[in-house]
């Protein structure tokens, strides 16, 4: 049952250090431990995922008694090509998530070294580093366009970018694409929120230069599917399964990608409606006095010196947001799943615009 406000027994947090910051969005119960009497349900705004789920059909049980088939995979990176406007399937790996598939790009790629244009989702340095390949972080484009004139050069950027929802236009990527091929360094672009936004880069593939990653899981609202896509010419997609071996994603995933890329009509319904669940997002924002950013339609960053107060307000209110590691004004918000966690939300930020008009 949802109640307007908190009642009284929540844990205090006031004048007490404060609480860790999680390693990601979604680990609820973990947050809310320290919120003893908070209203249940919790709502989870911390990921940035579609609360809006594909209606998928799952595949009969006995497919998972078999191992998959190859034509199975072939079918996938077939209407995976389509969906994500690439020529050929050729030019289509599927893995177990996109994070599998930044893990392999070290070792696909055999870069001296990786530019990472920041502040972004902290798995893309993890993964160079633990892959012995000395990186660094950047915050402005210029920085990359100097990185990559140094041959042997992987520069990754998120696009729409996590958490800021910062966007590039295409032709600065085209360009840059380019400078890496003359260069003989590579362009990465994670575009695992990019399923709703308007272009992708993926329509300059096949590239020299260019690998772009995909997320199934955040726009159909299917995280725990696994299921991710490495977009590359024919050649580097062709070195890249051959790393990462037979069965590369299981029969769950397998069917899932298959029915939900297909679908076309859906994902167009769906991106219209997160579009105008994100204005009315942002208008509640600035309704509560609070500033944000971002073009990416799952999520807002919103700045405030008073972050970790309106996180710990929003946690009494059942309502679970994400906090950053060395990022103390900010926090992301994604879109409620229904009516009830919008008026919850709203009711949440009213109380904080009154609280802090009173201070």
């Amino acid at each position: 049952m949802h109640h307007a406000a908190p009642p009284n027994g929540l844990s205090s947090t006031t004048g007490a250090a404060e609480l860790p910051v999680p390693s990601h969005g979604g680990q609820v119960q973990a947050v809310m431990r320290h919120f003893v009497g908070a209203p249940e349900p919790f709502i989870d705004l911390s990921t940035g995922i579609n609360p809006v789920a594909y209606p998928l059909v799952w595949p009969d049980p006995k497919t998972l008694q078999r191992l998959p088939e190859e034509g199975e995979e072939q079918a996938l990176q077939e209407v995976a090509a389509r969906a994500y406007g690439v020529p050929t399937p050729d030019m289509v790996v599927t893995g177990a998530g996109s994070q599998s598939l930044i893990a392999l790009l070290p070792r696909l790629l055999g870069a001296r070294r990786a530019c990472v244009l920041g502040p972004t989702y902290s798995g893309h340095g993890q993964a160079w580093e633990h892959n012995g390949v000395p990186w660094s972080g950047v915050e402005h484009v210029q920085q990359v366009r100097q990185a990559v004139q140094q041959a042997g050069t992987a520069c990754v950027i998120c696009n729409p970018n996590n958490p800021d929802g910062r966007l590039l236009n295409m032709q600065d990527l085209a360009a840059l694409a380019e400078q890496c091929a003359k260069a003989g360094s590579w362009l990465v672009v994670d575009e695992a929120f990019g399923d709703f936004a308007t272009h992708s880069v993926a329509s300059l593939l096949p590239h020299p230069a260019l690998v772009v990653l995909r997320s199934f899981g955040k726009s159909y609202g299917l995280p725990g599917v696994r299921l991710g896509f490495l977009l590359a010419a024919p050649a580097l997609a062709q070195k890249a399964r051959s790393l990462l071996g037979s069965w590369p994603v299981g029969a769950v995933a397998l069917a899932a990608g298959t029915q939900a890329l297909a679908d076309t009509h859906w994902v167009q319904q769906a991106a219209q409606k997160a579009r105008l669940d994100h204005a009315r997002l942002v208008e509640m924002l600035h309704g509560a006095g609070l500033a944000w950013r971002g073009q990416a339609t799952l999520f807002t960053l919103v700045d405030t010196p008073h972050a970790y107060g309106l996180w710990v307000h929003l946690c009494r209110h059942g309502i679970v947001t994400r906090r950053f590691a060395g990022c103390s004004h900010s926090l992301r918000i994604g879109l409620p799943a229904n009516e009830a966690e919008w008026t919850r939300l709203a009711c949440a930020l009213k109380a904080w615009q009154v609280a802090r008009q009173e201070a």
